[in-house]
């Protein structure tokens, strides 16, 4: 009888273990996310269907370089007439919790970020107007020196200055991410010790496999993911090893090199994709209202315009190219997932 008993009870154990073991694969299909955390797009319908074609939960996107608090409320409007006109496909995201509606609902959450701290001019309180208008990201400089840090191309970095203490302070009061991408090394070392939460280097690539000014050295990324920071690897072809003949392999490779740097779960996609951008914009990002002399940042005066993406990535739907290439890599199926999107769930889900 105490056999039969303690066999029922065995049995039980074994079919609650096995639904417990059910239920996290469910889970982890469920929590399966894929997002793009930056972009820069000539935005149009055609292109919000590649990305839900791509099946993008979720993009980052650049709204601002160069511009003022003012001309930024006229960038608002346009991308008010963008989610009027495709409520279909996007929607504006906020918070984490968006990307699981964006999952739920078959759509992608469209977080705004700035590529340049110029709409908070130097007046504190516009980082919480920012905040109030949508913006989740930030950079705190572009190439050049900004009123808040060093950016790369500077010869100089004197790190982060008081302003951007104080900024920094803001934006994690109000859950902005404080995004380095185009900051210098010390600036950026200087916001990881000065951020109480972590920070994100959106779209870079490790100095190591392609040495520009734009990308990151191994001892910054150490720091980086010791300090819970996320890092976009990007497939922007002046980030990349040969540029646009950049193969698939040798992407992926990288991967796996910067994984054993700074932990699988500290890496993403930060693509930063200019799909059908004019070449007139390049020289606006590169120049802004600053420069009398042209600046061709990482292009040149022969190649001054755009360049192509490699065949393996003409847009979002290469997602499932770098999928392809990761698991030949030897990256684990839980390991390509959290590249491709959950990394970066898990990374705004700490921020707000």
């Amino acid at each position: 009888m105490l056999f039969q008993i303690k066999l029922k009870i065995s049995i039980k154990l074994i079919e609650f273990i096995q639904l417990i073991d059910i239920l996290l694969k469910i889970q982890e299909i469920v929590m399966n996310f894929k997002i793009d955390n930056l972009q820069y797009c000539n935005w149009s319908r055609e292109i919000f269907e590649i990305n839900h074609q791509a099946g993008l939960d979720a993009i980052h996107v650049t709204i601002v370089y160069h511009e003022d608090f003012n001309e930024l409320k006229t960038v608002l409007k346009t991308w008010e007439k963008y989610f009027s006109n495709n409520s279909d496909l996007i929607f504006h995201g906020k918070s984490f919790k968006d990307i699981e509606n964006a999952k739920s609902e078959n759509k992608t959450a469209v977080f705004f970020g700035f590529q340049n701290c110029s709409p908070i001019e130097d007046d504190i309180g516009y980082v919480e107007k920012v905040y109030d208008l949508g913006c989740r990201f930030m950079q705190l400089t572009y190439n050049n020196q900004s009123l808040l840090a060093t950016g790369c191309y500077e010869k100089i970095d004197s790190g982060v200055t008081n302003f951007g203490r104080e900024v920094i302070k803001e934006m994690n009061r109000l859950g902005i991410v404080i995004d380095m991408s185009h900051s210098a090394e010390k600036s950026t070392i200087d916001a990881i010790e000065i951020s109480d939460k972590p920070i994100a280097i959106t779209h870079a690539n490790p100095f190591f496999w392609h040495p520009v000014k734009r990308n990151k050295t191994n001892e910054l990324l150490k720091i980086l993911s010791d300090n819970n920071g996320m890092l976009g690897l990007s497939l922007y072809p002046h980030h990349l090893k040969s540029g646009t003949k950049c193969t698939l392999e040798s992407f992926c490779e990288m991967t796996a090199r910067t994984a054993d740097i700074m932990g699988v779960e500290k890496i993403g996609i930060g693509s930063d994709l200019c799909l059908q951008q004019p070449d007139t914009v390049v020289d606006w990002m590169r120049n802004g209202t600053w420069s009398k002399t042209k600046n061709f940042g990482e292009g040149s005066k022969k190649k001054a315009g755009f360049p192509k993406q490699p065949d393996w990535f003409l847009d979002a739907r290469g997602f499932t190219n770098l999928k392809v290439g990761l698991k030949k890599t030897g990256f684990s199926e839980n390991d390509i997932n959290g590249i491709l999107g959950n990394n970066w769930y898990n990374f705004y889900k700490g921020i707000n």
